[in-house]
């Protein structure tokens, strides 16, 4: 098979690059060039861009392939995420990469408007020597207020802290304690607007939070205030700030960020007085570009092989995956594949329980998981943590999750049961074992195992009697298939047994049909590794 193409549409670090390995093909274009970018797209795999390319409804039209959008940086302004979702595109950005970048860059801008650096500068460039006229303020002592108190938000609060200020902070989805454990007050938006002495905006660009401060807030403020904005453009009302700095209601601004970038050069903040502005260098760091085209880089390397993302934009599930549950997502998926080669086909109906510890987590990407692994066997299409729902529905499986603290035999297990159209029920269980979380396939159908989940499985159903083992072992060695591990379990009444084999290459299907004859199975399954 021809190794999946990546298409790296926007310079990237060296470094990113070979995180790529020898895995794929690496292909390049000028991804701000739509008439090279379109007919690039039309064989790729993935496609790795920056903030200058556009992936709308046309490129993903123009991408049959297309299995992941890879941003190096933190915004997606410019990615169709809906219409990327629809296609079962998986959308990944890398959100930790720049945090540290951005948190120095609203402190740089603060720093520099406090004490007018760059006006002084910009004298001393022009052979003058004007001490007067450059006369700042100290941060000691002043009231900051952050909005927002987000990871740059936390970071940006404990910086200005160290300076000896009082730091409040408007947040309404942060907990009272966590501010406090922060050393930081929350406060309404008015009370922070009325009581800052400098106020820097570290919040996302949505709905809600555009033109957040505007006229009305800003007239409340002290005539001393400085804001600064080096999140996103248009959470400040840009007019309503240019005209609180003219008339002297704010003492001045920091701006990285703007409400259309890029900034014309007519725009009424570059006439402004006191303003320091720079052309959204947030993430302009080599460290911030490094750790973002490596972060992304290794998303999209897990995606084309199938594996979980943690820094997917649009899986569906209920919010950020906890670490205490991403162990367990391969092995869930495993146990959807197991289970549609227990029962023979795809379940109507399916249950992911999960008891225990675990159940104290937010498990909902585990049914995503789950149905994942049931779909992959006899889907064409390759099923992602994307386009689950959405083919799961298209084959008439619908969905269901119960969670129950509750512990039994382990601290945590997880069962995946379908209900198949006949009225039959088959289950499988799983749990992770010991320091090294060893994925344990620990029952089916009601019968109770320990054993490896991953390889390749073999499963027979038959009547227990003496001798079966030996045929079993006798025909696969013949056929020079090694058995890794086996283990069997009966019914009650012991009549009836199931014995899972774990195998290093699952045998032809000759050889599968001599297996079943030999043994008189009811059922023989083989399930590949994942």
């Amino acid at each position: 098979m021809s190794k999946p193409v990546v298409l790296i549409a926007e310079e990237l670090a060296p470094s990113a690059v070979s995180v790529l390995g020898d895995e794929v093909q690496i292909r390049y274009v000028d991804g701000a060039d739509r008439a090279a970018l379109l007919p690039a797209l039309a064989d790729a795999d993935a496609v790795l861009i920056r903030s200058a390319t556009k992936m709308d409804a046309d490129a993903l039209a123009a991408a049959p392939r297309l299995r992941v959008i890879a941003r190096a940086g933190v915004g997606l302004d410019n990615v169709d995420v809906p219409a990327a979702t629809a296609r079962g595109v998986l959308v990944v950005n890398a959100p930790r990469s720049n945090i540290i970048s951005a948190a120095e860059q609203a402190f740089a801008l603060l720093m520099a408007v406090a004490r007018k650096t760059p006006q002084a500068h910009a004298s001393m460039i022009a052979g003058e020597w004007k001490r007067s006229a450059f006369t700042g303020i100290e941060l000691a002592g002043k009231t900051v207020g952050v909005v927002g108190l987000g990871r740059i938000g936390q970071l940006f609060a404990a910086r200005v802290a160290a300076f000896d200020t009082t730091v409040i902070a408007y947040d309404p989805y942060l907990q009272p304690a966590r501010a406090a454990s922060l050393g930081v007050t929350l406060v309404d938006l008015p009370t922070l607007v009325r009581e800052a002495d400098i106020l820097s905006i570290h919040l996302p660009k949505t709905p809600e939070t555009v033109g957040l401060i505007g006229a009305a807030e800003l007239a409340t403020a002290k005539p001393n205030l400085i804001v600064v904005n080096a999140a996103r453009g248009g959470l400040i009302d840009e007019d309503a700030l240019v005209a609180a700095l003219r008339d002297g209601t704010i003492a001045g601004a920091g701006i990285d960020v703007y409400a259309t970038e890029p900034a014309g050069a007519d725009h009424p903040l570059r006439t402004a007085p006191n303003v320091v502005l720079t052309p959204h260098l947030g993430a302009s760091t080599e460290e911030a570009q490094d750790k973002a085209g490596i972060s992304v880089a290794r998303s999209v390397r897990a995606a084309l092989r199938g594996d979980f993302v943690a820094d997917a934009v649009n899986v569906q599930a209920s919010g950020p995956v906890p670490e205490t549950v991403q162990p367990w997502i391969p092995l869930v998926s495993r146990l959807g594949t197991i289970l549609t080669g227990v029962a023979g086909g795809l379940p109507s109906h399916v249950t992911v329980e999960v008891r225990g510890d675990l159940a104290g987590s937010d498990t909902s990407i585990l049914e995503l998981a789950a149905v994942r692994g049931i779909l992959g066997p006899v889907v064409s299409e390759g099923v992602s943590f994307v386009n689950a729902p959405t083919l799961a529905a298209e084959h008439g499986v619908q969905l269901e999750s119960i969670s129950t603290e509750e512990i039994g035999d382990y601290r945590s297990i997880v069962t995946v049961r379908g209900a198949m159209a006949d009225g039959a029920l088959r289950t499988v269980s799983g749990t992770l074992s010991g320091e090294n979380q060893v994925a344990k396939l620990v029952e089916i159908n009601g019968r109770h195992f320990d054993l490896r989940a991953s390889g390749d499985l073999i499963l027979l159903a038959y009547s227990d009697r003496p001798g079966v083992m030996g045929s079993v072992g006798t025909i696969l060695g013949e056929a020079g298939v090694n058995i890794l591990a086996a283990q069997l379990s009966q019914e009650v009444s012991g009549r009836a047994a199931i014995m899972v084999l774990r195998v290093d290459g699952l045998p032809s299907g000759d050889v599968l049909e001599r297996l079943a004859a030999a043994v008189q199975a009811r059922s023989i399954r083989a399930i590949p590794a994942d």
